[in-house]
């Protein structure tokens, strides 16, 4: 004889018996977290939704594109443990206006799902638990400890300078190094290459050396991940074809990039010996100064030394004409180089706009190198730059 099911054991088997009580505080801020990764104009309805999973004393919350997932948890009070999913937009935008305090979310019949709060009442559509992709679980062994400040600091000097021609599949992202004892990552758009290393870095569970391909918007997430957390660490693992990054409470997946990534130390200048040091933020006013008469489409502008200066002009037909000067010792023979304006300032930015920047050249048409004039830097970072015909 068959089993009789109760109606409650059939809403359990459904995910519909789900009820919590949570913090509006603590919501607001998980949700702000992974809402970002959640695909605003997508042919798979199921991805513009939240997942919401509650169990013992925590509600879990995972948002996915296929690509990549972001898992977080927040303490909650679950009265009834259970699961459904809940269109992110619609959900983190009405929380965000709902008063502090408790809010109750309940799962209803046909996937709606009620929330609760003072004397607000709201019902929202919501799909299937069934139809959500599996996301991939954080792996449990070859995990590698990397110091939070360093890896936020490598992200932010190597991330502007990824490609963002989808044909250049490979430079798409930015490639880490992780040894035993350093740390380097490195990006290139074909036209600059943004290098930033850290040694002295004493990394567990690394031998010899691991390349990893990191896809920009991965990158993108993790920043805002490091930025908004107090963890001294990030765990870091991966698969034949995920990267796993675990923040605190918070993880991020990401699809491997596949490819090969070009040979960056071909790259790097070896014969750059006329060089000039100045102020950083001497440079970045008298480019941002003068690029305003650059041509618009390419930025183009012309750097010049000559006995003890660096001059910085540029000119258009239908903006004009501009020169600044920057004094500087400089003992080499004359050299003027052209380069896009906006990539010596993003380089510029990266550094804090802090400190002095030294720049080296070769001739005219060979690659420009630049990097922060300090010995004892904890960084070592390095920017090339391919010149421009003007």
């Amino acid at each position: 004889m068959p089993s009789v099911e109760t109606e409650a054991e059939t809403l359990s088997a459904q995910g519909a018996a789900m009820e919590i009580t949570v913090s509006r505080q603590d919501l607001v801020k998980e949700l702000t977290a992974t809402q970002s990764v959640v695909e605003r104009k997508t042919t798979i309805p199921i991805l513009s939704n939240f997942l919401l999973e509650a169990d013992e004393d925590r509600l879990n919350i995972t948002a996915t594109d296929l690509d990549q997932a972001i898992r977080t948890s927040v303490a909650v009070k679950v009265k009834k443990p259970g699961s459904c999913t809940i269109p992110a937009r619609k959900l983190y935008d009405y929380i965000k206006l709902l008063p502090d305090g408790d809010i109750s979310i309940k799962l209803l019949e046909n996937h709606w799902v009620q929330i609760r709060s003072g004397r607000s009442n709201t019902k929202i559509v919501g799909m299937a638990r069934a139809n959500y992709p599996q996301v991939p679980d954080f792996p449990t062994v070859s995990v590698t400890g990397v110091p939070l400040p360093v890896l936020r600091t490598l992200i932010a000097r190597t991330i502007f300078a990824i490609s963002n021609e989808e044909s250049r599949y490979t430079l798409n992202g930015a490639l880490l190094v992780i040894k035993a004892e350093s740390l380097a990552m490195v990006a290139t758009d074909g036209h600059r290459l943004s290098f930033v290393e850290k040694t002295d870095e004493v990394l567990e569970g690394i031998s010899g050396e691991k390349r990893v391909l990191i896809p920009r918007k991965a990158l993108q997430e993790l920043q805002q991940l490091l930025s908004s957390s107090d963890a001294e660490k990030v765990e870091f693992a991966d698969d034949e074809h995920t990267l796993f990054f675990r923040v605190g409470h918070r993880t991020l997946s990401s699809r491997k990039l596949s490819g090969q990534f070009p040979n960056y130390e071909a790259v790097m200048p070896r014969d750059n010996t006329k060089f000039a040091v100045v102020r950083t933020t001497d440079l970045a006013a008298a480019i941002q100064r003068v690029a305003q008469f650059a041509d618009e489409r390419s930025g183009a502008i012309r750097i010049r030394l000559e006995s003890n200066e660096l001059k910085i002009s540029a000119n258009s037909t239908e903006a004009g004409e501009s020169e600044d000067t920057i004094d500087t010792p400089y003992a080499f023979d004359p050299i003027m180089v052209g380069f896009n304006s906006s990539y010596i300032l993003e380089f510029l930015k990266a550094l804090g706009n802090e400190g002095e920047v030294r720049l080296e050249f070769k001739d005219s048409q060979s690659a420009g190198q630049m990097r922060p004039e300090d010995p004892n830097a904890e960084y070592k970072y390095r920017y090339v730059l391919m010149p421009m015909r003007i």
